[in-house]
């Protein structure tokens, strides 16, 4: 603890040193900083792995394939990769914030002097060019659902990733030193804020080469006669979800049939008992009228007899 004070003493100001002196010594002498350090890293690794879940889904997106890795091992991978990034992104933060008075400071603690300076500021471009590739080459490879070819450290997609990111990043850079007011905005935010903005261009430009080379492959297989101009013809690594679910939206589409055709032979024998009632209403109707109209003839019948019995009284 005492060389990192030393270390952070050449380089902050003193009120600033002060300031980290004591959150640093008490979290040390802390009888529960091992699980509170511990704790907190599982926490943010887990938290950490939802990009890793988007990503994934992104490039399953990109290669026209269904998830069927299952939870218990689509999340594993998931944690895996976010642990490699968050290393990879550790030491390109390291590489980039130890330089000038950081590195000196480094050279004297451990007795190289300002050589380790010189040597640093040569070598850490390549260093950190590498792990940019390398953090990118595993991404393209282990998120989607397919099986690539093989395993490339460098593809033409990543390569056009780099390049756009780099380029997005310097411009970005520059917007925000000369033209920008995030601090004054967000305050003590900013540095999030800006964060935040570079993570959502880096994402765009990964993704960028990420369908630049699934559109390579579907080209690759036009070309040697295979019928990719709808869906990408890649294997996938597992259709057990995928399976699981079809079975599920078929078991669904098969319930609903059901419930329709049950409907519909309901509805047609109510009609058939309408269409009976209807014709023996009109039967009893019918013997209605006849029974009246028989009634009515008697009547008038009765009535020409007493009047043809009144006339031949008359006539009497």
């Amino acid at each position: 603890m005492d060389t990192i004070l030393e270390i952070l003493g050449s380089v902050a100001p003193a009120d600033a040193l002060d300031t980290l002196r004591g959150p640093i010594e008490g979290f040390v002498n802390s009888p529960a900083s091992g699980f509170a350090l511990v704790s907190g890293i599982v926490l943010a690794i887990w938290s950490a792995s939802g990009y890793v879940g988007a990503f994934t889904r992104a490039m399953n997106r990109i290669y026209e394939i269904d998830e069927g890795r299952t939870f218990l091992k689509l999340k594993p991978m998931q944690l895996l990769v976010t642990v490699i990034g968050i290393v990879m992104i550790l030491l390109v933060v390291l590489m980039l914030v130890i330089s000038g008075p950081v590195t000196e400071a480094i050279g004297n603690a451990i007795g190289l002097g300002s050589t380790v300076q010189t040597v640093w500021d040569i070598a850490k471009w390549p260093v950190i060019a590498v792990i940019l590739v390398v953090m990118v080459a595993i991404l393209y490879y282990a998120t989607p659902n397919v099986k690539q070819p093989k395993f490339r450290w460098m593809s033409i997609g990543a390569l056009v990733a780099l390049l756009v990111l780099v380029v997005a990043s310097v411009l970005f850079g520059l917007y925000v030193t000369n033209f920008s007011n995030y601090a004054k905005n967000y305050g003590a935010l900013a540095g999030v804020v800006i964060f935040l903005l570079w993570l959502w261009i880096a994402n765009i430009a990964l993704l960028f080469g990420a369908e630049l080379d699934a559109e390579i492959e579907r080209g690759r297989q036009l070309r040697g006669g295979i019928a990719a101009e709808e869906d990408i013809q890649l294997p996938p690594r597992d259709v057990k979800k995928s399976a699981k679910n079809a079975d599920k939206e078929e078991k669904d589409i098969a319930d609903g049939r059901a419930i329709r055709e049950e409907a519909a032979r309901n509805g047609a024998g109510g009609d058939d008992d309408k269409a009976d009632g209807k014709g023996d209403d009109a039967k009893s109707d019918g013997k209605g009228r006849d029974d009246r109209s028989s009634g009515k003839d008697g009547d008038d019948g009765e009535r020409i007899g007493r009047h043809e019995a009144a006339v031949r009284a008359s006539k009497r």
